[in-house]
């Protein structure tokens, strides 16, 4: 291949990386989630809560930049020369501020291929989405993820990224370089959805690339028993890691608003029952409750946070709700 052609087949593959990267975070998302920082709620070895500042601090520490003022900011660093000249309230920051590590786990076991939206046109892509085009709680996940990670590098910090089912599959190491996001989506836009999935096993080998301390943000259904899930946040306090859980769920597994008789198919090889949704759409909806509630009550009996996300819905409103609460418990001293 001639040197202008190789030219060419580079451009057109970073266009449609570009293209499948903007199909995962709409504009609007960005403006939801605008004004709000992840924030860690562990202190320890510079990590601490506001945008992770060093315990370090005095007159020789080196000025480095400005960033907006966030509520629940510690005032003594405002910027009044800045706030004189532009009437907006900015912070100094420091050389020994220190970066947030953020390590991004999406479920991609064979339940999360499931999903009951017609993918809009321009939208999604992933191989779960390709072959019903119906948006499954996987193209939430990554869309999820793809919102989580964008925030994070915004903020400098350093993002990584694994998928898993019955294992650790696709990963990227951590990364705040200008390419991480592109990079983040492009691997989960192309990861395969299957098996089942085996938590506490896929974290252990994920932390095993991902040393020191850390955020984990764990997008799933979650979707099995409560045992494996205790496991997997027991390793992550001992660990002393901070724990988000997102739980994609989608519309119809939420409100169960199926009328007439059909085959319910397993999608990680449990078998194909027949059943009559009218006659179990009680049990079910009260099954489903009981879950939501115990694995709740799990993550905060570790001090961890958890959100359920409808795949139906757009992802900025539930992350912001979820990053209000982390920042209001932070500001007041609550954090776990």
């Amino acid at each position: 291949m001639s040197g202008d052609r190789a030219g060419e087949a580079g451009d057109e593959a970073r266009n449609e990386a570009r293209l499948r990267a903007e199909q995962y975070l709409a504009p609007e998302t960005i403006g939801q989630l605008g004004s709000f920082e992840l924030r860690a709620r562990m202190i320890a070895e510079g990590v601490t809560s506001g945008m992770h500042r060093s315990p370090y601090q005095g007159p020789a520490v080196e000025f480095a930049e400005h960033r907006a003022y966030v509520p629940g900011d510690d005032l003594r660093h405002l910027d009044w020369k800045v706030f004189g000249r532009t009437d907006k309230l900015h912070l100094k920051r420091f050389q020994q501020e220190t970066t947030l590590d953020v390590l991004v786990m999406v479920d991609a076991s064979g339940s999360m291929g499931y999903g009951t939206l017609e993918v809009k046109s321009g939208w999604g892509g992933t191989s779960a989405s390709g072959r019903r085009r119906m948006w499954t709680k996987f193209d939430h996940a990554v869309a999820t993820a793809a919102a989580v990670a964008y925030l994070s590098l915004q903020q400098r910090d350093r993002v990584g990224l694994a998928t898993y089912s019955d294992g650790a599959k696709s990963s990227l190491r951590r990364s705040a370089g200008r390419d991480q996001w592109r990079s983040i989506v492009q691997v989960l836009s192309g990861a395969s959805v299957g098996g089942v999935a085996d938590l506490p096993r896929s974290l252990e080998q994920a932390l095993a690339q991902s040393p020191g301390r850390l955020l984990v943000v764990l997008v799933s259904d979650l979707l099995g028993p409560i045992e494996p899930l205790r496991q997997a946040l027991a390793i992550c306090r001992h660990r002393r890691l901070d724990v988000v859980l997102l739980e994609v769920l989608d519309r119809a597994e939420l409100r169960f608003p199926l009328r007439e008789e059909a085959p319910f198919e397993g999608l990680e090889g449990e078998p194909t029952i027949e059943a009559d949704p009218r006659a179990v759409r009680q049990e079910y909806l009260e099954a489903l409750r009981a879950h939501l509630d115990a694995v709740h009550r799990t993550a905060r009996s570790f001090g961890f946070d958890h959100l359920v996300m409808d795949s139906h819905d757009s992802v900025g409103p539930a992350l912001a709700l979820l990053l209000a609460r982390r920042q209001a418990m932070l500001r007041t001293g609550r954090a776990g």
